[in-house]
């Protein structure tokens, strides 16, 4: 009965540690990560001045 109680509770365990880092790692990816707002290109839209 002790062997029963101690798979049965290291089944529930792993389920919840399974379950929590599924939260986890779709939390993580559902964050929108911080940008700046500047293009890395950027061309010279104005004419040359004479």
């Amino acid at each position: 009965m002790r062997r029963l109680f101690a798979a049965a509770a290291t089944a529930v365990v792993a389920a919840a540690l399974a379950v929590g880092t599924a939260f986890g790692i779709v939390a993580v990816l559902d964050a929108t990560p911080e940008q700046p707002n500047v293009p890395l290109i950027s061309y010279d839209t104005a004419p040359p001045g004479r």
